[in-house]
């Protein structure tokens, strides 16, 4: 049991790493992501009007900023917790109009890419961004 609990002990100091690379790996694909709309927004508002959603350029123009900032602000940790929320009414938005109509099964559902990207921001809301982060750097430095 000792050796479980000095194994543990080790683990929890690298804690850290977790977030760390999960916010590195999920915030450059969503720059990626959004650098790709906006520098292909004909395409993508033309795509937003088979969806029927409404305003396609101003959508994709905004849905594109937010893939982009969001993305950017999570791979440094600035305002992790803010940069999720647009972020997820994104997915949500995606879910609801474009990929929900489309599946009949509770499998289908949880097998859905957007289901995860929800999950993993919905964390990042809850649990923040972890120590290696702006927002940690920045909050401990306002304490002092």
């Amino acid at each position: 049991m000792r050796m479980l609990d000095m194994l543990h002990d080790r683990m929890l100091a690298y804690e850290w790493l977790g977030p760390l690379l999960l916010r590195l790996v999920f915030g450059y694909f969503w720059l990626e992501t959004g650098w790709a709309k906006l520098h292909n927004l004909e395409f993508f508002s033309a795509r937003f009007v088979e969806w029927g959603i409404p305003f396609p350029l101003l959508s994709a123009t905004l849905s594109g900023a937010t893939d982009l900032i969001g993305g950017g602000l999570l791979i440094v940790g600035l305002w992790t917790r803010l940069a999720a929320v647009p972020m997820i009414v994104n997915m949500l938005v995606a879910l609801a109009v474009v990929v929900l109509p489309t599946i009949s099964t509770v499998n289908e559902f949880v097998e859905l890419d957007e289901v995860l990207y929800v999950a993993v921001l919905f964390w990042l809301l809850m649990a923040g961004p972890g120590k290696a982060s702006l927002d940690h750097f920045l909050a401990r430095r306002h304490r002092r």
